[in-house]
């Protein structure tokens, strides 16, 4: 099994970060490979709505973005981190998603589906420093949007309320424990 973890956090080391290694590390230990990515050390840029993806499934565009567009292909299992941000996707995950326009012309317009029957998924770790009820809402709904066009089912969501400062999640050894076991249901196809 081969994990994409996409960090879409500007912090290094937080919250999210800290729980997607969590997530990782029993992926690698359950026999998984993880490739790890900083959206925010790439060069994105924001889809540019030309359409130049609509003949070929893709991106004309020319940034950092090449290399994920092969590494999501490739991955059987990806892992979108990200904080919320008013109650939504951080801007880097928002434009890895927008540039996902590029896999959502291939598939639905060009009919090419990819990789099917391989049960490929993708899952959500998000962090939040508030604890409102629909805080996650958008993010998951966005998410789920994100991985259809990927061509790849959505496998759920592992969500932390109330974790604001950056190592706060450390303090709760019940959430970093959750977090390890939902990288061995992963990897044991349970979610």
């Amino acid at each position: 099994m081969k994990m994409l973890v996409l960090l879409g956090s500007p912090r290094k080391a937080g919250n999210s970060d800290t729980l997607a290694r969590l997530i990782g590390k029993s992926v690698e230990e359950g026999g998984g490979t993880v490739e790890y990515v900083y959206l925010n050390d790439l060069s994105l840029r924001a889809c540019q709505g030309c359409g130049g993806c609509e003949k070929s499934g893709v991106c004309v565009v020319k940034d950092d973005m090449g290399p994920i567009f092969d590494a999501v292909d490739q991955a059987d299992r990806i892992l979108l981190v990200s904080p919320v941000y008013f109650y939504g996707l951080s801007a880097q995950c928002k434009i890895f998603g927008d540039r996902m326009q590029a896999l959502w012309a291939r598939r639905y317009l060009l009919k090419e589906r990819f990789r099917q029957g391989e049960g490929r998924k993708g899952y959500l770790v998000s962090t939040a420093a508030t604890k409102g009820q629909k805080i996650f809402d958008c993010s998951i709904l966005t998410t789920k949007y994100i991985f259809d066009a990927v061509d790849v089912e959505y496998g759920g969501e592992f969500v932390v309320k109330g974790v604001d400062d950056r190592k706060a999640v450390l303090k709760d050894q019940n959430e970093m424990a959750l977090a390890e076991q939902f990288g061995r249901d992963i990897v044991e196809l349970r979610v």
